[in-house]
């Protein structure tokens, strides 16, 4: 059963990283405010991002990769902008 990684871009602009198997039912959990306590707080907006995976384990390790990541990176995934996302990969420990 595939399982997808999706970014959620909240009302406020914040950014949320989670993994499921099925987006659109997870969305409207999270509009309902019972997808979790940051969504319930600051309002779920859009998913901006899905990305399928062949199962839930390769899934939570994608997410838990991005979730690591930072906005800047996050926003160049999501916008499928490969430049950006390989300048901002790149080590920053001069």
């Amino acid at each position: 059963m595939p399982f997808f990684v999706y970014i959620l871009q909240m009302r406020d602009g914040r950014l949320y990283v989670g993994h499921t198997n099925n987006p659109p039912r997870r969305h409207a959990e999270h509009e309902q405010g019972k997808g979790c306590r940051t969504t319930g707080i600051f309002g779920a907006g859009e998913i901006i991002y899905v990305e399928e995976h062949p199962d839930r384990h390769a899934a939570a390790a994608r997410e838990r990769q991005i979730k690591g990541w930072t906005r800047a990176k996050k926003l160049a995934l999501t916008d499928g902008n490969a430049i950006a996302l390989h300048d901002l990969a790149k080590c920053r420990n001069y």
